[in-house]
Order: structure tokens, then sequence, then C-alpha cells
């Protein structure tokens, strides 16, 4: 039996971050420079990690697949970014930021790594602050925060609604001056479609010039994967067109772990679908449920009276609107976790109480604005009001907003230790592209928190321990067999790809897999839908690589061919996501079992049996993966079934 090696280190949970650094392995200055270091992306994790190594003294190659590091995904981020700076005196502590992540997470991340996370979080937002981010500050000048879903405390620093692309400008700041330095090499317009593996180490990459369509080389003593999550397997998503999984998933059939794929957030305050053909979904910030209420109808009649446009949702009186998450959560409100908000807006809207098409519910500002002003909200959340009114024409100061659930980010991702290594040496996977920091459900503002402590203050010190003994390793040549061999077998794919010249575009496929992925591996999953998506899964693959159709040139500039290549990594994703929900038994986090769940209707988990992070092995094309399993021990959380009722 394989042994899964977290290397968490010995003694209390709030030493061992510490004592790591207290007696891990250093480089000297004068070897740094010896030493190169690939990084793919240029996110909040990337560029923090990029911008970081090069002021250490690392020689860095940064890629990216935008055509400017600013464009990264990261700026999508709205609602903010935790710390346990306690600022509003209302009883946070690092412990208690720890304790809400796992239980946010349903018990199913590693104690060691979430604890690291709520102690450097405090750090970050000093850097940022330092970089010259504009959070927003209370009267006084001291930063301000406001509430989140899953805490009961006051512990998010914002930015208005547009933090992610704030603390991005930061990191984007710290990350060219290192190119100015020339510290960094920066490689825009670049996709890696494959890692080189030389002794078993991870030693260079492929990257495809997405202008030019020329395949390029290149070799490091190591390589760090900060690409971002999977969650566009399902086509519609709030996650940029050009997002993708396919980096971490050429390390996965390169032999690293892929760490509980199943585990996919679908965020509760988005912009319902609104055609057939649409090809995108916009995320409404979850800062928005700090003063927007949520609710349905209470009477059937009335919803189908909106729906057939009879009537408006400002002409229901208060006593026939059911605020049904302040209704069934008092403790926590309309602040409960994603999972929960979203699993009860199906409910609501599966019973017949949706508004707009039918899939959607009410986020009503109404109450706010008469306590507080129009212009302070607005202050808060203007251009997020803004947004939203350009999208669906609608006033959202004088009409609730319509929101319905859509995925979000991943949870799942590449398998990493506590250093932030796969189980491939030399390869190391940040941010949302690896597993280990948010369980089966990511607390929002936790996003922008990981990528930053992964970049900032967690990968320089653990690659450090690797990089140690690499001091005397000469810099790779990439001509080296094995550079060649994945060149070869990358052209070949391509090749492949472009003869076909079937009928169906990529979309076509794309939005197919999607279908299939929402009605089956989507909010609610059970055994019989799964066993029949995986079949699904496996005919839709057929049919694109024998039907698939690609204009232009491999050659050349081709969008249609980097959207293909990363669709059948998608279709091979989705099919280890049903894989991983069919094996796991229970329901934990933004993994629901429509057979465990409690007479309530909440997740039911199954601590005896699914303790555990499901590492699945990569066995060749077309064969089954292979499932190890990292017991879960907790020695300093006691699991509960969780509540936010009271």
């Amino acid at each position: 039996m394989t042994q899964i090696n977290s290397k968490v280190p010995q003694g209390p949970l709030a030493e061992k971050w510490s004592n790591y650094k207290a007696h891990q392995k250093l480089v000297n200055p004068a070897n740094k420079r010896r030493l190169d270091v690939i990084v793919v992306g240029t996110g909040l994790a990337g560029a923090s990690a990029a911008a970081s190594l090069a002021e250490m003294g690392f020689n860095v190659l940064n890629f990216c697949i935008q055509d400017s590091p600013r464009r990264a995904h990261s700026i999508a981020a709205q609602g903010g970014i935790n710390a346990a700076k306690n600022y509003q005196n209302d009883g946070d502590s690092v412990y208690r930021l720890f304790y809400d992540t796992i239980k946010g997470g349903d018990y199913r991340a590693r104690e060691a790594n979430v604890y690291r996370l709520a102690e450097v979080s405090n750090a970050i937002i000093d850097q940022c602050v330092a970089q010259g981010v504009p959070f927003a500050r209370e009267y006084g000048g001291l930063l301000d925060n406001r509430s989140f879903g899953g805490a009961q405390v006051s512990r998010t620093f914002y930015a208005r609604g547009q933090t992610g692309q704030q603390l991005l400008l930061g990191a984007y700041s710290a990350l060219s001056r290192m190119i100015g330095l020339n510290k960094v090499k920066m490689y825009t317009r670049h996709e890696m479609v494959d890692v080189v593996k030389v002794d078993g180490r991870a030693r260079g990459i492929i990257a495809r010039n997405l202008v030019t369509g020329k395949l390029e080389r290149f070799a490091a003593h190591a390589v760090v994967v900060a690409t971002g999550g999977y969650v566009n397997t399902f086509f519609l998503s709030t996650n940029a067109m050009a997002s993708n999984g396919s980096a971490a998933w050429q390390c996965y059939k390169k032999g690293a772990y892929f760490a509980n794929p199943c585990m996919v957030q679908i965020h509760p305050t988005c912009i319902p679908v609104h055609g057939e053909f649409q090809s995108k979904l916009t995320l409404m910030s979850e800062s928005l449920r700090n003063d927007g209420r949520i609710w349905v109808p209470k009477k059937k009649a009335d919803a189908e009276a909106i729906r057939a446009g009879k009537l408006k949702p400002t002409q229901i009186a208060e006593e026939d609107r059911d605020y049904y998450l302040e209704r069934r959560y008092p403790a926590f409100g309309n602040l409960v976790p994603r999972d929960v908000a979203s699993r009860a807006a199906k409910e609501r809207c599966d019973a017949g109480f949706g508004v707009g098409a039918g899939q959607a519910v009410y986020l009503d500002f109404a109450e706010a604005i008469n306590r507080l002003g129009r212009n302070v909200v607005e202050a808060r959340y203007g251009n997020l009001f803004q947004m939203y009114e350009k999208i669906v024409d609608d006033n959202p100061y004088e009409t609730p907003m319509m929101i319905y659930p859509a995925l979000h980010y991943s949870m799942g991702g590449l398998w990493v230790d506590y250093e932030l290594m796969t189980n491939v040496p030399g390869l190391f996977a940040i941010g949302e592209a690896n597993f280990s920091d948010h369980g089966a459900n990511r607390l929002g503002a936790s996003a922008l928190m990981q990528g930053l402590a992964d970049g900032y203050f967690v990968l320089p010190y653990t690659i450090q321990n690797y990089l140690a003994d690499q001091i005397q390793v000469p810099r790779f040549s990439t001509d080296l067999p094995e550079f060649e061999e994945a060149e070869s077998a990358l052209k070949a794919r391509i090749d492949k790809l472009m003869n076909i010249k079937g009928t169906s575009t990529v979309d076509t496929i794309h939005r197919k897999l999607g279908l299939i992925m929402w009605d089956f591996v989507g909010m609610a999953r059970n055994a019989e839908g799964l066993k029949g998506a995986i079949e699904s899964l496996k005919e839709l693959k057929k049919e694109f690589w024998s039907n698939v159709r690609i204009p232009g040139e491999a050659n050349d500039l081709n969008v249609e061919l980097e959207k293909a290549l990363r669709l059948a990594d998608f279709l091979e994703i989705g099919e280890l996501m049903a894989h991983d929900a069919y094996d796991r038994q229970e329901s934990c986090g933004g993994h629901f079992r429509e057979e465990y769940q409690t007479e309530e209707g909440e997740a039911m988990r199954r601590d005896d049996q699914f303790s555990y992070v499901s590492c699945w092995e990569y066995q060749g094309e077309d064969k089954d993966p292979v499932m190890y399993k990292e017991a879960l021990d907790y020695e300093f959380v006691v699991r509960q079934q969780r509540n936010y009722k009271n």
C-alpha cells in the first residue's frame, strides 16, 4: 500500500510552523543565484511567489496565458480577504480563524496547513498595505472590516467590490520591479502544456507560444504550478473563459496525485442563467449578503405570478416573504457558508418558489437602504450594483437583485504536503491549483488569503528545503531526451486533433460536457446519476476525439486549438470528479450525496469511514485511476456536525 507522507511537523499546533522555519534547510544568497525556478501563473499565488523568490535571489521564469499578469483571474475576486487582526474587538483570533476555516470545510482539511494559513494572515494585510493596496478605512484610520459567510466575527478586509483587482495590482507591482531588475523573465501568452521530469524530478516544462503556435522548452531546478482551478469543466461558471485545469492535469498524468477532485464550490450569489447560448456566469460578491436579505415568496401563487410577469417583487407584502436563510439558520442568517446557502436556494426553487425564470431568488437591499441611506450602500457596493444593472438592465436600488448558485471554485487540486510540494520531487502547487486548505467547502474571502499566504509567506521558506541540496546540480539543457520525448508527444497530440476534421465545434461539445456535469455531478449527486455520468463522459470523449472540428493552423495563433486542448483535459477531469464523488459515500461541504443527508436536509458526514483525503493516481489512457488515502487524524479539533442555527 502506498504511504502518503504529508510531512507535517511534530509538536503543538501553534508551534509547528515556527519549529519548521527554525529547522529547515536554507540556501545562502550566493547559491540562490545558481538556481532557476519556473513559476506557472501570475494570479495572486503565482505573482506573489515569483516576486518573492526573485527578491530572495533565485532566477525566476514566470509564465502566463494572458497578455499581461494584470489580467489574471484573481482580479475577479470582489468581496475581500480574511485576516485575524481583530480590529473590531469582537473576539477574533488566529485560533478562531483556523477553527472557522476547518469547520467551514466540514472537517475535511489538514489541520496543520489551515492553522498556518490563519497564522500568516495578519502578515498578508501588512504586506499589502505596505504595497499601497487601498483597503477601506474607518473614520479613525484603521482598516475597515466586514462580515462574510461562516463566521460570527468581522474579519474581511476589502477595497469596495474590487479587492482581488487591488491585491493583484500590489503583487503585480512587486513582480514588475523584479522584471525590471532582470530577476524575473516574464513569458506572456505562453501556456504550459506539459511538465518534464528528469530522473524522477520536475525539471522543466513545455509551453505553447499562443501567438506563434510554437512549442518551446524551458528547464529549471524546480517547477511551481499556480494556475488556478478546474471548474470550467462545467462550461458555465464564474471563472474567466481562459481559466482551465490543464497544467495541473498534465502534472497528474506525469505521476502527481490529484486530491479530492469532487470537491468543487457552488457560489450562491451569481446572476442567473439567462439564455441557452450563454458562455459565462457573473458573480455578485458574497459581501452583498452583509446588507442584502435573501427571500422568495411564501405563496406559490405569488411566485407563479412573478414568473408570469403579473407581479413585481416590490408588490409582495413583507408578511408574504420567506426570508428562508434567516428562518432556517437564525444564528448566521444570510451569512451561512456558501454550500449551505446554495443548497437552500436550490431547495426553494425546486419546490416551486423560484422567481425570474424559476431558477432564481431575491437579494433585497430595501431594508439596508432605509436603515443606512442609499449613499452608504452605494459607497460599500456601488460598483457591484452598477455591474448588475449593466448585465440585467434592472436597478437593484429599486428592485431586488435576482441570484442563483453557480460553479465558482475548486477545493480539490494537486495533492501537496506541508511544504506545498506534490509527490513528484521538485514540483510544487500553490493557490487554487492545490487541495490543501479548504477541505470540502471554502469560506468566502479565503481564496485571496491562501493565494497570497502560499506565495509570500509559505513557499519562499519550503522551497528552500528542497533546493538546498540542488546547488551542485548544474543547469539543465532542454536538449535532453526527456524534453524531446515530451515535445514529440505533444506534437502528435496536436496533429491528431487538427486532423479529425469533424463537424462539431469545441464549444458545442464543451456545452454538452457542462450539462452532464451540472445535472449529475453538480449541487446534488447520487450513485445512479454518477455511474451514468461516467459512461456519458466516456462516450462524449469518444465523440470529441472523432468529431471535433478545429479551423485554422496549428503553427499559428489559434484560439480554437487552445480551447480544444483544454477541453480534452476537462473531459478527463470530469470523469475523475465523478469517480471521486461516487467513491465518497457521504455528504460534506460542496459534495452532497442525496443518499446521505439528515432529516432536515443537511449534509451527513461519515467520519468513521471517510475522514481522509482521496489521492488519485493516473494509470494510463482509458484506465481507471487508483485511489490512495491520506488519513485526516485531528489532534486539536473535535469534529462536530456543522451547526449554523444556534
